[in-house]
């Protein structure tokens, strides 16, 4: 049975006149990124606008631009499936991945301000903490704290373009499933990752940052690649 996003927020609230349509697509896009949907659950129009509290049609605008970009596909007059990435556009994902996130922490290098950089270390700080929970916790707290993390690289770098690519590459991430922190070990690692990132910033060490931030990504894609053995 397909799981539904969690009712927490009840209608969509649409801020700054957003057109009803794209509040919708935002709202199935986050519901995508927290997990509330996963690979192969069902996108039914009646049932996302009962849970938003809207008419069918913005609905339907809203899947039409997720099947646009590949989020989703027909289910044979089911209405429609979150689509599972193949093995091959996992690798192709990450190779991205990889090449963006070290553009992020290069330029960041050069363009993070102090305050920036004292964020970073409060999210790794955070993510120390929430460490000491339970798995489940861990791998929920500890995902949402890393795309904080990306996040604030990405806007210390102050490419906007970089920005709005790196975003849709998260929302195709979240088709993956579970966090790689769910693999014995990686959190500690992601964390180590993380510092010496931070303090290449911080040291204004472009190459450094970027060659850290790449080979972070390598070892995630290494991790995701043990989850997917599992499956």
């Amino acid at each position: 049975m397909a799981r539904r996003p969690a009712k927490t927020g009840g209608s969509i609230a649409r801020d700054g006149g957003i057109a009803l349509g794209e509040a919708v697509f935002r709202s199935l896009c986050e519901a995508l990124q927290a997990g509330s949907y996963r690979a192969g659950d069902r996108l039914r129009e009646e049932e996302v606008a009962q849970r938003l509290k809207v008419s069918r049609t913005p609905v339907r605008e809203a899947l039409g631009r997720l099947a646009a970009r590949g989020f989703v596909e027909p289910a044979g007059g089911r209405g429609l499936v979150v689509r599972n990435l193949d093995i091959s556009e996992v690798l192709e994902l990450y190779a991205m991945r990889e090449i963006m996130e070290g553009a992020a922490a290069r330029l960041a290098a050069e363009h993070a301000s102090a305050p920036e950089v004292d964020a970073l270390r409060d999210i790794e700080q955070a993510f120390v903490e929430v460490s000491g929970t339970d798995a489940a916790e861990m791998a929920r707290e500890g995902a949402r704290l890393n795309r904080a993390f990306h996040e604030a690289i990405c806007r210390a770098a102050r490419n906007r373009y970089l920005d709005n690519a790196s975003r849709e590459l998260q929302d195709w991430i979240a088709l993956l499933g579970p966090t790689t922190f769910t693999v014995t070990g990686r959190p500690a690692t992601s964390h180590s990752e993380h510092q010496a990132i931070i303090e290449a910033i911080a040291a204004r060490d472009g190459d450094r940052a970027e060659q850290l931030a790449r080979a972070h990504i390598r070892e995630a894609l290494r991790c995701r690649l043990k989850l997917l053995q599992k499956q």
